[in-house]
């Protein structure tokens, strides 16, 4: 008797849907966009002091090349994949899953302003960090959002933060290039998604599931 053929890639469409948009919009930047189409879109303090703060957002769509963008999509795949089967594929769930990679995208760029204040800023690195700090506290928990001692969280969040610090001091990163590493929306991003896992997950399930968390 034949065993049924598992899929190639057993991953929730909602994840596999960021990670695609960012392959794409890459793809269009690249063939629309000048450096000051780019530049326009791109996120920073002073955009956002001009009451733009639609760039928080429209950053996470640009990337400074394919290493930029691959490397990205990668991420988002891997750590969007446990986060996206967390908040589940019903309709309310992909809603969430979407707002929690926004909004921890949103979070990345304002620590980066905050950090940075006057440069530019593109990439979807903030959104993609919250997925890796919720997928964090998913692996602490096993599939629930673990405590924030537990042995992955602890470990994870130590180099996460390590890492991204020494890619600032040293300004690199493979695939960027000269260009500069946004080290800050990365740990805003991590952080971000790490403490708002527990929250997003009680809305993705509505109000009878966070009853019967409190009951």
């Amino acid at each position: 008797m034949n065993e049924p053929r598992q899929p190639i890639l057993n991953a929730p469409w909602p994840a596999v849907l960021v990670t695609v948009s960012i392959v794409v919009s890459y793809g269009l930047q690249s063939v629309l966009l000048s450096d000051l189409g780019v530049r326009y879109f791109a996120f920073s303090s002073m955009a956002l002091a001009g009451g733009r703060w639609e760039t928080m957002f429209t950053s996470m769509l640009l990337h400074g090349n394919w290493a930029h963008a691959l490397m990205n999509a990668g991420f988002a795949l891997a750590f969007g994949t446990p986060v996206a089967r967390y908040f589940g594929v019903r309709p309310r769930g992909v809603l969430v899953f979407a707002l929690f990679y926004l909004l921890t995208g949103a979070i990345g760029c304002l620590g980066y302003a905050w950090l940075s204040p006057g440069t530019f800023l593109i990439g979807a690195s903030g959104g993609v960090a919250g997925l890796v700090g919720g997928a964090t506290r998913l692996l602490g928990g096993r599939g629930t959002p673990g405590p924030f001692t537990s042995s992955p969280v602890i470990s994870m969040t130590l180099s996460w933060v390590a890492l991204n610090l020494i890619l600032g001091f040293i300004n690199f990163a493979p695939g960027m290039g000269s260009a500069q590493v946004g080290w800050e929306a990365h740990i805003f991003g991590y952080f971000a998604g790490l403490f708002l896992i527990d929250l997003f997950g009680r809305l993705a399930r509505g109000p009878r599931a966070t009853q019967e968390a409190l009951g």
